[in-house]
Formats: structure tokens, C-alpha cells, sequence
């Protein structure tokens, strides 16, 4: 592994802990951490798909700040990147009552990593009534 390698492997570590930052609340961080074109992707059962950009979802998080649980963990499973372009998966434990599997592409652009895609499972819970 070369050192540009590893270096870029922190930075999308750290890509991803801007957008667990963000989530709870800071717009901002969501801001930094997706590229402005992204989407989401994804579904808490039947009645709540999210298939929209994710200025949407940014919006919601700065509506609702504190989304994260009083028992909210997570853990960056995996990042694999080749060049320009990689996935990162988050897991997350009671984040908006409920249990997830974030998949996020990244991108390298103009220098700079970016979130580009976040498509998620949900594994269990139930979200609270919005």
C-alpha cells in the first residue's frame, strides 16, 4: 500500500464522519460531506421510500436536529476505493429509532472526495411518528 493510498483511504474515513456529524442536526457538515448532485435511496418499510437528492434529507436532519438516539453507535465497516472513485458502509444503531446500513459512493472531484450516493437498509426498529 503506497501512502497516497492510505491517505486517501483516511479521507473518506473522515468523509464519513462528517456526515455522522452532520446528521444529527448540522446542515453545514451535510453540506461538506455530499457532493451537491447527490441522491438517496432507500426505505424504512412499506411507507417511508426516500428517493430523492440529498438536499431533501439535509433539509429534514436541520428540521429535526437530534435524530440520533440517546443509544446511537456506529461503525465505518468497510472503505474500498480504486483511484477516483469507492464505497464506504456505515452501520448505525438507533439513529431515528431505528437500525441501518449506509452504502456511500464516493468520488474524487477536482481533488476532493465527496459523497455522491447513499443508499441504505434499514435492519430493524421503528421510526417515531414525524
Amino acid at each position: 500500500m503506497t501512502a497516497s493510498y492510505l491517505q486517501d483511504i483516511a479521507d473518506v474515513r473522515a468523509l464519513i464522519q462528517l456526515y455522522v456529524e452532520g446528521s444529527n442536526g448540522d446542515g453545514d457538515k451535510m453540506r461538506l460531506a455530499f457532493h451537491p448532485l447527490a441522491h438517496m435511496f432507500g426505505h424504512i418499510g412499506d411507507e417511508m421510500p426516500s428517493y430523492e437528492p440529498i438536499t431533501d434529507f439535509t433539509a429534514l436532519v436541520e428540521a429535526n436536529p437530534g435524530l440520533a438516539g440517546p443509544n446511537y453507535t456506529w461503525d465505518i465497516r468497510t472503505v474500498d476505493i480504486v483511484g477516483d472513485a469507492g464505497v464506504a458502509v456505515l452501520v448505525e444503531s438507533d439513529y431515528f429509532g431505528c437500525d441501518f446500513v449506509d452504502y456511500f459512493t464516493v468520488c474524487r472531484i477536482d481533488g476532493r472526495w465527496w459523497i455522491t450516493c447513499k443508499t441504505y437498509a434499514h435492519t430493524g426498529g421503528t421510526p417515531p411518528p414525524m
